[in-house]
């Protein structure tokens, strides 16, 4: 008797200690509990700590407040200008409402994921590919605007969405590269061309000050002489200007006036009156007449005619004097003697 009675006791603590065990329930810090009684949802979400729900009469769910990270598989779409992309992108979200996130969807997680990928496809389609590129802070919001609108039925919020990545076709980067590559080169003749119109003021200036002083060519000179020599690794060649030799002279002579020169001026013959000669005194014929007369006429004798006057001689041409001759001076006649 008292062995059954013994057995029936330790049959109920056992019934008891597995019906404490199925009872009890324990939620996380990061959970909530929403208890379903015959397929009802109770009023009151169980919060964290240990808690009690009947068995085969009441079930509890645990639903994860934290912020989740999921990420976006990459869609395909063509954008508004008509390029080709493959893009990708990450959503955090949490749940607010653990109750409507157990009754108002089947999986909040696969209904969060395919609203992410459609509003995905639907952004890439009303966006240019500059704005893809450089202009993702607006199309993020854009994108995280869409997704949360139905989202908060479901008792989900969303915190924020991130496009990761935009994959291009090969020959879309090519051609950006090169597009980019011509903007450098602009950019870099442009800064260019204003270096040389600043360079080519200075220069214009600093050549005005050396035109009032000629030794500071020569200063600037050397020290270019100087610069190039000093690395010992080449051969120099030096053109000597004539100016530094016109310097060096001018500072071992002293300065002298340079002669001017003339030019000769030609001077006209001057007709020279002879005096009449005096009756019963014989004329003395002028130096210049003597000397004619000393000197015979050359070339043949001139043809007599049948009357037996002869026939004028032709005068021969004038012989051009050569451009460097100085013309000769007439003799002056010697004054004729008085008696």
């Amino acid at each position: 008797m008292v062995q059954e009675l013994v057995i029936a006791i330790v049959a109920a603590v056992s019934a008891g200690a597995l019906y404490t065990a199925a009872a009890a329930k324990v939620v996380k810090q990061y959970e909530r509990g929403v208890v379903l009684r015959l397929g009802r949802l109770r009023n009151d979400v169980r919060g964290p700590g240990f808690t009690m729900v009947l068995p085969g009469v009441e079930r509890l769910r645990k639903v994860n407040m934290q912020i989740v990270t999921m990420p976006v598989p990459a869609q395909d779409g063509i954008t508004r200008d008509n390029v080709t992309v493959r893009v990708d992108a990450v959503i955090y979200f949490k749940v607010v409402d653990a109750a409507s996130a157990v009754i108002q969807v089947e999986d909040y997680r696969f209904a969060v994921s395919q609203m992410a990928q459609t509003s995905l496809r639907s952004i890439i389609g009303k966006s240019d590919l500059d704005d893809l590129l450089s202009n993702r802070e607006k199309l993020n919001q854009g994108l995280e605007l869409m997704i949360d609108s139905p989202a908060v039925g479901w008792g989900v919020q969303i915190d924020r969405v991130e496009i990761k990545d935009v994959s291009l076709p090969e020959t879309m980067k090519r051609s950006m590269a090169r597009q980019a590559e011509a903007d450098r080169e602009r950019r870099a003749r442009v800064i260019n061309a204003d270096a040389e119109l600043q360079a080519s003021k200075k220069l214009a200036e600093a050549a005005k000050e050396m035109s009032s002083q000629p030794a500071a060519l020569q200063l600037r000179l050397l020290q270019t002489v100087v610069a190039v020599a000093a690395e010992k690794n080449s051969t120099l060649v030096l053109p000597f200007p004539v100016e530094l030799l016109r310097f060096l002279e001018r500072a071992q002579q002293p300065v002298q006036q340079q002669p001017v020169q003339q030019q000769p001026v030609q001077q006209q013959p001057v007709q020279q009156q002879v005096a009449p000669p005096q009756t019963g005194q014989p004329q003395r014929p002028a130096q210049g007449q003597r000397a004619a007369q000393a000197q015979p006429r050359p070339g043949p004798r001139p043809p007599q005619t049948s009357s037996g006057a002869s026939a004028p001689t032709p005068s021969p041409p004038p012989v051009p004097a050569p451009p460097n001759a100085v013309p000769a001076r007439p003799s002056r006649p010697k004054p004729l003697a008085r008696h």
